[in-house]
């Protein structure tokens, strides 16, 4: 096999960086979502809720659109490859994501309690479906998808060298992509629910950390499940299932400062385990992007599926450049958006305010926590 590049092995980790941040990032306001109709027993948690991810929403978004735009860019074979055989899901994946962010921009936009509730269930629809096909996408990735040169290609290698033979959206729900969608449905609720631990106080704090400190182990127990599985398709088991380990002792550290109630340490502990898994998974694949699970000489790997050098090359300066720029900016979105929230600074619903009220109502000292 042709051995890879530098710059081949660096767009692999970059992307390998912008899915964990995704994960990370996003992992928590989609489990904020999936929480809205759990812990936001009436109308006003759930604005406490949506107020808490209300400013950085949509910049965590950015991450999965930066992911994809470098996987185009960097390896036109694996993104080409991908889409043309997970669309079915992935169009499902992009319309809940659509539909999540309308929600946001619209619950409030009339005075009605029903109006609200319609919204609510799609926040939560538009929540729950992302975080289970995620997992679904790369338990296919990971575990090898049905692709195979097609039979007037001249070979592998090249656009439109090769056919995705499964069925659209059945040959993916597999026993194992669907044991990942479990588990990331699970991590990322829990990571919701820590995260409003975080960012809230009173009544919601007290909600999210009963749901933390329960729905956590059963996280745990799936994780664990799924990780190990996934060291059947690792190339480098000697180096995964270390890091799939550490994964699993701060996931559980991180439950146990849910119980002592030391927020900030259990939300770095659930962003470090989130990390750490989705790094095990993409150093599992290396140097292969997209397995084929009828033969590996079929397998997509960072040589046959990327770009030019040069391409390469140009797209590394410009990442060097603006990647700075992007993380000091969300940085100090964080920043400005880091006090804690509660019932009590949410005013009267107003149909002419804005969708969720996000910036109303004034902010107070946000406890030292972790």
């Amino acid at each position: 096999m042709e051995s890879a590049t530098l710059l081949h092995t660096i767009w692999f980790a970059l992307i390998a960086i912008l899915w964990i941040g995704y994960f990370v990032l996003d992992g928590f306001d989609l489990g904020v979502g999936t929480l809205i109709r759990f812990i936001g027993t009436d109308d006003l948690r759930r604005r406490v809720m949506i107020n808490t991810i209300g400013p950085v929403w949509d910049g965590n978004e950015v991450w999965l659109l930066v992911a994809g735009g470098a996987t185009f860019a960097a390896f036109p074979l694996w993104y080409a490859t991908m889409f043309s055989g997970y669309y079915l899901a992935l169009f499902v994946l992009l319309l809940a994501l659509i539909l999540r962010g309308v929600a946001f921009e619209y619950r409030g936009k009339k005075d009605s309690a029903r109006w609200r509730s319609n919204w609510d269930w799609a926040i939560f629809t538009g929540s729950v479906l992302p975080a289970v096909l995620f997992g679904v996408a790369f338990g296919n990735i990971v575990s090898g998808s049905q692709i195979q040169p097609t039979e007037s290609g001249s070979g592998f290698v090249g656009a439109g060298a090769l056919n995705y033979t499964g069925t659209p959206l059945l040959s993916l729900l597999g026993p194992f992509p669907l044991l990942l969608g479990a588990m990331t449905l699970l991590v990322f609720t829990t990571h919701g629910a820590i995260f409003l631990m975080l960012k809230t106080s009173g009544e919601v704090r007290q909600a999210a950390r009963r749901v933390a400190q329960r729905l956590g182990l059963v996280a745990a127990m799936v994780s664990v499940a799924a990780l190990l599985w996934a060291q059947a398709f690792s190339g480098r088991v000697a180096v995964t299932l270390p890091i799939v380990l550490v994964a699993a002792t701060t996931w559980v550290i991180s439950w146990l400062m849910v119980v002592r109630g030391r927020d900030g340490w259990a939300f770095t502990l659930s962003s470090v385990t989130i990390a750490l898994s989705v790094a095990a998974l993409f150093i599992g694949l290396f140097p292969r992007v997209m397995p084929s699970s009828i033969d590996t000489a079929y397998d997509l790997t960072v040589m046959n599926a990327s770009s030019s050098p040069y391409t390469l090359t140009v797209m590394t300066v410009v990442a060097v450049v603006m990647t700075p720029i992007v993380l000091a900016y969300q940085g100090w979105t964080y920043w400005v958006f880091r006090k804690r929230l509660s019932t009590s600074m949410i005013p009267a619903p107003s149909v002419t305010g804005r969708a969720d009220d996000r910036f109303a109502g004034s902010a107070e000292p946000a406890p030292r926590s972790g």
